[in-house]
């Protein structure tokens, strides 16, 4: 008889050859022999899968065998009729991150591991999902796809076309360590061949965002839009705002006079230095897509998006939203102080 390293299941046509030397009258060692099997794993096969009517035949074995293996399988937790697969779908909906889903899950259901997911198990569910329109619009709930972004085009160095730019060099150390809120972030992102924008600010702290819909790229609807969004923060939540050396920022000086905003650039082509921002523009490109026309969006629609935004759980703020961080500091900044001097 040949040995064998590592064990195999008995195959359809082993079920055959036992179930016709068991009507034969043959030995569980003469079916062995006959197989290259051991007498043990034939005296098995018997016994579990024989049935009471008609003893062991083939095609029920094969049958009850396979039913035992699929009842042996856990149920994946993403199967697609399982409960918390809804949940997951609707929080897609609402442009989470699986990781995004996969914290919440833990958070709201701390001491119930059958809602617990890890982010790689959402995201295989997503791309397991057959080909069609499912798989499609799951896949576009995502963020980019990218693994790294493309730098930011590199074109004529525009320093010197901005009059009394304060540099990033003398902004107050404490804006750099996030510790005190109300220093915000700004930038223009572009629609198709650069004709429409969307004036974006991030608050360094807390991420929170917001949207200035503007009606061309221009410095005075840079001036008007950030005016009306930065005035619409509470005072103690508006010190700084660092932006790049773009043109559209000219008139920047009587930005800082309408709302009392300090404003300094950053280098030339250096994003880095409005990392959040850059970040940020990142996400907002899953609801403002590149080359589409971004005037086709109302104020009303654009604080919609930075309501989803703001709405989303962040790893950074221990999976808190930066809306709830907002408020939290908010809260903190309106309150008197108690100290005696």
């Amino acid at each position: 008889m040949q040995s064998r390293t590592s064990y195999q299941q008995l195959q359809p046509e082993e079920r055959v050859t036992i179930s016709s030397m068991a009507q034969q009258g043959s030995s569980v060692r003469a079916m062995a022999r006959t197989l290259g099997r051991s007498a043990g794993t034939v005296s098995r096969e018997l016994r579990r899968n024989r049935c009471e009517r008609v003893g062991y035949a083939s095609q029920p074995a094969q049958a009850k065998c396979r039913a035992r293996r699929v009842g042996a399988r856990p149920q994946a937790k993403l199967d697609g009729q399982a409960v918390l697969w809804g949940t997951v779908l609707t929080m897609l909906e609402w442009k989470w991150s699986p990781q995004q889903i996969a914290a919440t899950l833990k958070r709201v259901w701390p001491d119930d591991p059958s809602k617990h997911v890890s982010h790689e198990t959402i995201y295989t569910a997503i791309y397991a999902q057959p080909r069609g329109e499912l798989r499609r619009q799951l896949i576009a709930c995502l963020r980019h796809g990218r693994s790294t972004r493309l730098p930011r085009k590199r074109g004529t160095d525009r320093r010197g076309q901005i009059p009394e730019m304060v540099s990033i060099h003398v902004r107050p150390p404490e804006v750099d360590d996030r510790v005190m809120p109300g220093h915000w972030e700004g930038d223009f992102i572009k629609g198709a061949g650069n004709k429409s924008s969307v004036g974006v600010l991030v608050e360094r702290t807390s991420r929170l965002v917001l949207l200035a819909k503007m009606d061309d790229a221009t410095a005075a609807s840079a001036l008007a839009g950030f005016t009306v969004k930065l005035n619409s923060i509470a005072e103690p939540m508006r010190h700084s705002l660092t932006y790049d050396q773009g043109k559209e920022m000219a008139r920047h000086a009587e930005l800082a006079a309408r709302t009392g905003v300090k404003v300094y650039f950053c280098d030339p082509h250096s994003p880095w230095q409005r990392g959040t921002c850059e970040n940020t523009n990142g996400l907002l490109r899953q609801y403002l897509p590149k080359g589409t026309d971004l005037s086709a969006h109302s104020q009303d629609e654009l604080d919609a998006i930075a309501d989803s935004l703001n709405g989303r759980p962040r790893a950074t703020h221990n999976w808190h939203s930066p809306l709830q961080v907002f408020a939290l500091m908010l809260s903190l900044a309106d309150q008197p102080s108690t100290s005696v001097h």
